[in-house]
């Protein structure tokens, strides 16, 4: 792992620990409103991308994702920032078709060999999961950023929703928490490089085969788990007749994350994220400090969250092993609508 580029040392926040909290973004899009009839999945209902009706058996999934360096290793930083912007086309239950790059280039405190490792890394992604980039657009920028625009492909009748799941279905998470509170202990070097490598591992796994795995059951819906925390992203699977009665102790967290939010090294977006859901969460006695925080961290490149029938949850998890690193767990389990969305036990 090349850590001499320092590539999180010249932005203020890691990641998805920029993104703009749920909050104000809905103000900021409430006024747009598309009207055309093919237009299958818009940005009203907070779903993970976008989707337009070509003809009867096509539709296409499009999305745009782009974040600040997590990993100082310019390749390694590619690789994370693609991973996290074709999740969204997976999520959906869509395949990848094409590809372009976002990027904003800090040439101040960058080398332009490091931002070539970061193109390459990001089409290795691409790549993996059988898409093709085409392109990109670049311009310089007082802070690093890169990320994608794709394009996927889906059949009209085989979209996966996040907001319809069904009373009964257990939560699937395919990747453990944790990485808000730990990108911002890379940026401060409070990290072991062992440890910095294994979270760059997990972040860089493309949920694409857990995706293709998927679509083998009754997926009732899905999304993948960014910016808004585990809460926060629950928050939009949830609808009127539903609760989300969550396990606490069942949620896959990487260990020493827990000792960080121990110590509060978590900050402004974790915060955030628990102001806004913090009213729509029934948090049940005992509940630990470090649990409400890490349920709340803003993740980058995080897993999918899937509400499906127990059995095949099990089974799912067990084909799941070696791609989730272990970590696939089921978390909860969809109940009748309650006082608040979600429950936390």
């Amino acid at each position: 792992m090349n850590n001499e580029y320092k590539l999180t040392k010249f932005v203020q926040a890691a990641g998805w620990a920029a993104k703009m909290g749920p909050g104000d973004l809905k103000q900021t899009i409430c006024g747009l409103t598309p009207s055309d009839e093919r237009i299958l999945v818009g940005f009203d209902t907070s779903e993970d991308a976008s989707v337009y009706q070509i003809n009867e058996d096509q539709a296409i999934v499009q999305t745009l994702d782009f974040i600040t360096p997590v990993v100082d290793d310019p390749y390694i930083y590619g690789q994370i920032a693609a991973a996290n912007a074709l999740s969204d086309v997976f999520a959906m239950g869509a395949d990848v078709k094409t590809a372009m790059n976002i990027v904003g280039f800090d040439k101040k405190n960058i080398s332009k060999e490091a931002l070539g490792l970061i193109l390459r890394g990001g089409n290795e992604k691409i790549k993996e999961c059988g898409g093709v980039l085409l392109g990109g657009h670049t311009i310089e920028s007082p802070e690093m950023y890169y990320g994608l625009s794709v394009t996927g492909m889906i059949h009209p009748n085989k979209i996966i929703r996040n907001n319809t799941s069904k009373i009964g279905h257990v939560l699937v998470l395919t990747k453990p928490l944790g990485m808000g509170i730990l990108t911002t202990a890379i940026k401060r070097d409070l990290l072991p490089l062992d440890l910095i490598k294994d979270c760059a591992k997990i972040m860089a796994s493309l949920n694409y085969l857990p995706s293709k795995i998927m679509r083998k059951y009754e997926v009732s819906s899905c999304t993948d788990i960014t910016g808004f925390g585990l809460m926060g992203h629950a928050l939009e699977c949830t609808n009127d007749l539903v609760t989300f009665s969550i396990s606490c102790s069942s949620v896959p967290i990487i260990s020493e994350a827990i000792d960080l939010a121990n110590d509060d090294v978590i900050k402004k977006k974790k915060k955030r994220n628990m102001k806004y859901v913090d009213d729509k969460i029934t948090y049940m006695s005992n509940l630990s400090n470090y649990c409400k925080a890490l349920l709340c961290d803003a993740q980058t490149s995080g897993g999918l969250l899937i509400a499906m029938k127990e059995n095949d949850a099990k089974e799912y998890i067990k084909e799941l092993e070696e791609l989730s690193f272990g970590y696939a767990s089921i978390i909860g389990v969809v109940i009748p609508r309650g006082i608040t969305p979600i429950i936390i036990h």
